[in-house]
């Protein structure tokens, strides 16, 4: 690994703390390193690898499309991308979608949106977003903006204006800043994976799309992280029973190619005209034709099963010595624990099982289709990790 590290060391800019693993290939849950050594992957990817590596599936659903076209802009229609959004609309109930490259585009598509959709039915002072403490939602300078959390903005003051943060799962003080601002949207996650894998209360979601509707603004919905299958139900926001007016989506979605989407509701499906936005790679076929393969198959079958693996995994670590709390909800998992979170991370990574971290947690994000064998296997490593050191 001496040489790749300094060939990364040298040439790409400094902007990632990375583990001491060169890894070179993969096969669903298991990854291999430059010696050989094999590893379980409980972060696919921080969420992308839906089918964890080199699934056949996806694998020849992208092949077959990179030997017919590979890319031809927006300005010709193709099969892939116009398949992949009636998918989305038809497991939704959504009706259109706009195709980005990352979860941070979608943002941008949605906060726009939701901009312009004010500005002609509220009034132009109507550009105020309410997002919430612990937030995040991208590291573009609008998203930085949208994020709640200082320690992202520090030092790239000025950020884009008109964002305001309500305290997560205190009503009253949304309902507050619903008054104070001229607001287009609330936005948020209802599970917040960079701001420690936390789960929205239910019946806060609900309120707050009542208090946003209540004064004219949107409900932006990002399921960037905790989409597609990620907590057990193909949007997490369906738990809830919110029917937000956009939806923003990534990660996941693609299987391991980039690619983001938002999804419009009735109410904002016409905003966008032509030349309002665009993407030169958005909707390109190859990724589109990767999420297809995706999408198709999350079906309540498949789900049933996210959600059995999710409580087998709570069950084993709640309580468990070291362990103080689990958070999140379906296959977004994190574990407060007695141990810094590093150390375990570190543990788990010499025992060959490969964890994440969000926060000051351990963050669980495996692939959804993991075999129940290697996710015993990676459960036991981690709760001996995360079990207090004797004497």
């Amino acid at each position: 690994m001496s040489e790749i590290k300094q060939w990364d060391e040298t040439y790409v800019a400094d902007t990632y703390a990375r583990f001491p693993v060169c890894l070179t290939k993969g096969s669903g849950a298991q990854l291999w390193d430059e010696d050989g050594k094999s590893y379980i992957d409980m972060g696919s990817g921080i969420g992308v690898n839906t089918f964890g590596i080199s699934d056949e599936v996806w694998v020849k659903a992208v092949t077959e499309q990179l030997t017919q076209l590979t890319h031809t802009s927006n300005l010709y229609y193709t099969k892939p991308c116009a398949e992949l959004a009636k998918l989305l609309c038809e497991k939704t109930g959504m009706k259109k979608v706009f195709f980005a490259n990352s979860g941070a585009e979608a943002n941008e598509c949605a906060i726009k949106a939701a901009r312009k959709y004010a500005a002609k039915t509220l009034g132009e002072d109507h550009f105020y977003i309410i997002t919430l403490e612990g937030s995040f939602h991208g590291r573009t300078i609008t998203t930085l903006a949208a994020t709640g959390q200082d320690v992202f903005h520090e030092q790239f003051q000025p950020l884009t204006p008109g964002f305001v943060y309500a305290k997560p799962g205190d009503l009253q003080h949304m309902e507050e800043l619903l008054e104070k601002y001229p607001c287009a949207a609330v936005m948020l996650e209802p599970v917040q994976g960079e701001g420690g894998v936390c789960a929205l209360e239910f019946d806060y979601l609900r309120k707050v799309q009542e208090a946003a509707h209540r004064h004219g603004a949107l409900l932006i919905v990002d399921e960037v992280q905790c989409g597609n299958g990620r907590t057990g139900t193909l949007y997490a926001y369906e738990q809830s029973g919110l029917s937000p007016d956009i939806v923003t989506t990534a990660k996941g979605l693609g299987g391991g190619l980039p690619i983001g989407a938002v999804l419009f509701a009735e109410k904002t499906a016409n905003v966008y005209t032509k030349g309002d936005h665009g993407s030169t790679f958005g909707g390109n076929p190859v990724c589109c034709a990767g999420a297809v393969s995706i999408l198709q198959r999350l079906d309540d079958t498949f789900l049933e099963g996210v959600r059995k693996k999710a409580e087998f995994v709570r069950k084993e670590l709640e309580n468990a010595p070291g362990i103080l709390s689990v958070s999140g909800l379906g296959l977004m998992i994190g574990l407060e624990t007695q141990k810094d979170a590093a150390q375990v991370i570190a543990e788990c990574r010499e025992q060959g099982v490969l964890v994440l971290k969000a926060k000051n947690k351990v963050r669980l994000l495996p692939p959804l289709n993991i075999p129940q064998e290697q996710l015993e296997k990676a459960v036991q490593v981690l709760k001996n990790a995360c079990a207090p050191t004797t004497a």
